[in-house]
């Protein structure tokens, strides 16, 4: 069976480069600077880890906005002038190297199943 792995929209995102620090702790955003850390910090525009001295934004993302008990939301890091991934059969090394914890909702946005990989 086909499957299609997206990425977070870079656009949701670029605004956050252009602001201040006391802007960006207004909206519970930080800036970061990558280190040597291996793997780097994860893009979740782009799919990639970070290279040392790529600047980064560590912001909140509501990826699971459902009217129920799982509505989700969690810290995410994106990259400067990052595209959107977006493949279809192909699962980035990014996905590949760490462990994932994977879920399944139905319609009504309720847990189904989940598994870590």
């Amino acid at each position: 069976m086909p499957f299609r792995i997206i990425g977070l929209p870079a656009e949701a995102f670029q605004p956050l480069f252009t602001l201040s620090d006391e802007e960006l702790a207004a909206r519970g955003a930080i800036r970061r600077i990558a280190d040597d850390r291996q793997p780097g910090y994860p893009c979740r525009v782009s799919l990639t880890d970070s290279k040392p001295g790529d600047r980064l934004i560590l912001a909140n993302y509501e990826h699971h906005a459902v009217a129920s008990p799982y509505r989700m939301r969690y810290a995410v890091y994106v990259r400067e002038g990052e595209e959107r991934y977006d493949a279809v059969d192909r699962v980035p090394e990014q996905l590949r190297i760490r462990t994932l914890a994977v879920r399944a909702f139905d319609a009504g946005g309720m847990a189904v199943a989940w598994e870590l990989t």
